[in-house]
């Protein structure tokens, strides 16, 4: 029974942004479970039918990719039609799929708060949180009518504390006025009491919904940035991109039956400081 408890095989799991550098490692991490995964992305292409993914061969009959916009409801419900139709209706809900200002985004993206884009606020607002919202409507409701599912929302530790605008220093002593932007740190914070709200919402249910906070992953960033994150956190370095595999496939599996509400921190110790 222990062997079996954190199996994932033949479960349904969609995952939004699962083009994106974690979503591909989630996808890759659940088809090697014997999951069968929908990547709901905006750039999703006809990868399933190669039985191609992310260079490596997998099993065409788990995995399909459809085009969908997460700010639309109705492109969510015809995507989750699609899935119906193939498989059944999915018994995970990963909202992945976000929108962030990267360190080389365009000047007036990492400005002060006092000038940050209103436009700026809305395009994040609207996909990391109305998008999420609205996956949690139809995929989640659909999950409800059946009294089951996980659902797991990616948040980051810059929704539970606020980022270190010490890290970018080195940005503002090249005459760059750069901070981290407010929005992404507000939409991440939002997905907390989604979250709580979802969890006593559909316990009844037999829905389980819980938060994954992580830390930042490495993506080639520039060795100034690396030394400055990379001194903030116990452990000294960034997390590689698979090193969140696990926790996923905990919260898809009976190893979580009893786990709903929870917010599970995964930084290498970024917040105990």
């Amino acid at each position: 029974m222990a062997k079996d408890v954190f199996s994932v095989r033949d479960r349904v799991v969609v995952i939004t942004g699962g083009l994106g550098q974690l979503g591909r490692q989630f996808t890759m991490a659940l088809l090697e479970g014997g999951a069968k995964v929908a990547i709901f992305d905006l750039l999703a292409d006809e990868m399933s039918s190669s039985g191609m993914f992310d260079g490596t061969k997998v099993n065409p009959d788990n995995l399909m990719s459809v085009t969908v916009d997460i700010t639309r409801r109705n492109s969510i419900e015809a995507a989750l039609e699609k899935v119906k139709n193939r498989w059944d209706v999915p018994y995970g809900l990963i909202n992945n799929a976000a929108l962030d200002s990267p360190p080389n985004a365009p000047p007036d993206e990492n400005g002060p708060f006092e000038c940050y884009p209103e436009g700026s606020w809305d395009k994040v607002m609207e996909v990391n949180v109305k998008g999420a919202v609205l996956c949690c409507q139809v995929v989640g409701g659909a999950m409800a009518e059946l009294g089951r599912g996980s659902i797991i929302n990616i948040s980051s530790i810059y929704g539970i504390v606020s980022p270190d605008q010490r890290i970018y220093e080195y940005r503002r002593s090249e005459s760059a006025s750069f901070y981290k932007p407010v929005a992404y740190s507000a939409s991440k914070s939002a997905l907390l009491n989604l979250t709580r709200y979802l969890a006593t919402y559909w316990a009844a249910r037999n829905v389980r919904v819980n938060t994954l906070t992580f830390g930042g992953v490495f993506n080639n960033q520039d060795n100034k940035f690396l030394d400055g994150y990379c001194a903030r956190v116990p452990l000294g370095r960034m997390a590689r991109e698979d090193e969140y595999n696990g926790a996923v496939m905990f919260l898809l599996s009976d190893a979580s039956s009893y786990m709903t509400g929870s917010n599970m921190v995964i930084d290498g110790g970024w917040t105990a400081w």
